[in-house]
Formats: structure tokens, sequence, C-alpha cells
């Protein structure tokens, strides 16, 4: 398969990004939530309300045709408002969705990598994501280096240290 390409997520990604948000919401096959079940709860609305505010950044993989198949992106949350995979004051968490008819081509994993690298460029030592437990995502995040560092209840936190 051709090199994904792949560009800087732009203000004007919010639509899309909820978009994937609710694509990662919904990974499990048949038990797909309604677009707006998923953006009116307040803890999958935090990852995308207002983007791209300071410290924001993400990337979008595009098919050959220029669509917007996948994204990748990444937001610093306060320690009075964190996200599901929050691990501390100053450690980007992010999120990944890539529509399913593109899912195991290679969109989510170059996608992971130039936001991985993105945030190594940025001086970040450390980011981290949250998955759940049965999530075939794991063994793929494992792969990239990423490492279980909070177990919850159904869900685990992740980390991948990048220094």
């Amino acid at each position: 398969m051709p090199a994904i390409p792949i560009r800087a997520a732009l203000p004007s990604d919010g639509v899309f990004l909820a978009d994937m948000t609710v694509e990662a919401a919904n990974w499990r096959a048949g038990s797909a939530r309604p677009r707006y079940e998923v953006l009116s709860n307040p803890d999958h609305q935090r990852y995308v309300a207002g983007w791209q505010r300071p410290g924001d950044a993400g990337f979008v993989a595009q098919s050959p045709a220029g669509e917007a198949i996948g994204a990748a992106w990444y937001r610093l949350f306060p320690r009075g408002e964190p996200g599901f995979g929050w691990v501390g004051t100053g450690v980007p968490e992010l999120i990944i969705g890539v529509r399913p008819v593109w899912r195991a081509h290679g969109v989510g994993r170059a996608l992971l990598q130039r936001l991985v690298a993105h945030a190594r460029d940025q001086g970040y030592s450390r980011i981290s994501l949250s998955v759940e437990r049965d999530n075939f995502a794991r063994t793929f995040y494992r792969s990239e280096g990423f490492a279980v560092t909070r177990a919850g209840q159904g869900r685990d936190v992740m980390v991948k240290t990048l220094r």
C-alpha cells in the first residue's frame, strides 16, 4: 500500500475530529452509539470542544482521493478536568479514530507515529491514552511502545515515554 497522505489538523477540522471521537467510542462492532449520544457525553466532548485551543495538536490522514479517513490528536487537561487517560499536568493525552473501512490498513499506525514524533519535537517526555481492556487496539499500542500504567474498571491508561 502506498504511503498514506497525512496533514496537520486545522482549526476547521473540529467537526471531523468529533466524527473520529464517535468512531473511537464505537470501536466495538455491533454496538454503535449514535453521534449525538457520544458527543453529548462530557467525557467524550472534552476531546473536541473548542478545538484548536493552545496546546492542541493533531494530524488527519487522507485517502488517495483526498477524503479525510482518520485523525490522531492530543490535548492537555488540567487536574480538575482530566480525560480518561490523564496521568499528570503537562502530559498530552491522545485520541485516535479511523473510519472502519480504513482500519487494518496502516492508517492508525501512520497517524500515531506522526503524532508521537510531533509530541517529542514539542518537548514532551510522555504521552498517554486510555483504552478499553477488550479493545483489539491494546496490542497495537503495545507494539508502538505504550505500557499500562494504571488499570481501571474495564479501561486502562497507557503511557509511552518519548525520551
